[in-house]
């Protein structure tokens, strides 16, 4: 399981005094309220910095981080991604997974045959969508809905799926 899970990344500085407009990757966007601090990267020896306030523009969090002081500053962050700590997450209901513990795993039918590997999870308007990449083949794509996804396990890295098979 990931130590550390993405919050957002930097889209660019907002303003003359250092703050940012933030794209946000957590499904609450008003997340960035309640965080203390963020951590600008995903390496182990990526900094902590305080967040000294957040506001909301176009429902996009705009940060002021400390020690950012000016526009030129803040454009020296344009791209970094913004990670938070496994613990200081948003605690998840059962049967909710974060993205990242997803991605990676592999994808097996539920005859037990390797289909490949998640890729990614597509957020649509009702339901998400698992890429799966097939070697040799194009992705396959599936909603990510009971009657398509079977069973999960994190700690085994495996996911089981119904795929409707042509005709």
């Amino acid at each position: 399981m990931l130590k550390r899970l993405m919050v957002g990344a930097v889209i660019k500085p907002h303003g003359l005094k250092g703050e940012v407009s933030v794209f946000p990757t957590t499904d609450d966007v008003r997340r960035f309220s309640d965080l203390a601090y963020v951590l600008m990267g995903d390496s182990d020896d990526a900094p902590e910095m305080k967040i000294c306030g957040v506001k909301y523009l176009k429902g996009r969090p705009v940060i002021k981080l400390e020690g950012v002081d000016s526009a030129d500053e803040a454009e020296k962050l344009r791209g970094t991604e913004l990670y938070v700590r496994r613990e200081d997450a948003i605690p998840l209901e059962e049967g909710e997974y974060y993205v990242g513990d997803l991605v990676g795993c592999d994808v097996y039918t539920e005859d037990g045959e390797k289909l490949g590997v998640l890729k990614d999870i597509l957020k649509t308007g009702a339901n998400g969508v698992y890429v799966v990449e097939v070697p040799g083949e194009k992705d396959v794509l599936l909603p990510a809905v009971d009657e398509f996804i079977l069973a999960k396990d994190i700690e085994a890295k495996r996911i089981t799926v119904r795929v409707l098979r042509e005709i």
